[in-house]
């Protein structure tokens, strides 16, 4: 019999920390965009769309990998509210992962503003009515999960922490490569 996994693979450790960073990117870019509006901002906001679609590629790699792959099963005594927690918080990454890089194509299409893919292509535009009014909805909605977005992160690295240092489990160790297994 093969011994269990105990790791997540490398390739799901560089889609999650990968994910994680341009994520954050994604938050960072948001935050200089609105401290500098005065002053032209618009590189921040092209840069936030880039990225975003660069999520949604990655995101349904990622997905593939995951079908082919599937996650790690919770320790034992998790409790079963715990577990489907977890799975929902999972499912709902994954939805936002890919909703909100949709959400902001649609918007950029629906205000007929171009994306050029970090100058190697324009990104074709949804074919959608040109509208303000539909853009300004598309923004709303993005703006909307970009705030689910950090709820689950906080529940996530909340779980996360909890496993680590109530449970005592090897939770954080299969996600964190520096972190050494606890027997």
């Amino acid at each position: 019999m093969a011994e269990p996994r105990n790791r997540y693979s490398t390739v799901s450790l560089i889609f999650h920390w990968g994910l994680a960073l341009l994520v954050l990117t994604q938050v960072l870019l948001i935050t200089a965009h609105e401290a500098n509006e005065a002053s032209g901002s618009r590189q921040f906001i092209d840069m936030h769309k880039q990225i975003g679609l660069t999520i949604l590629i990655l995101t349904l790699a990622r997905i593939g990998w995951r079908i082919a792959n599937p996650a790690l099963p919770l320790p034992a005594g998790t409790p079963g509210w715990q577990k489907i927690a977890a799975r929902a918080t999972h499912v709902l990454f994954y939805v936002l992962l890919l909703g909100l890089p949709l959400g902001g194509w649609a918007a950029s299409s629906a205000a007929g503003r171009d994306i050029s893919w970090f100058g190697l292509f324009n990104w074709p535009l949804l074919p959608l009515p040109q509208s303000r009014e539909l853009a300004g909805t598309f923004m709303d909605m993005h703006g909307l999960g970009a705030k689910v977005m950090y709820v689950l992160l906080a529940l996530h690295v909340g779980a996360a922490l909890k496993h680590h240092f109530l449970d005592r489990d090897n939770v954080l160790h299969r996600m964190i490569p520096f972190i050494p297994r606890r027997p």
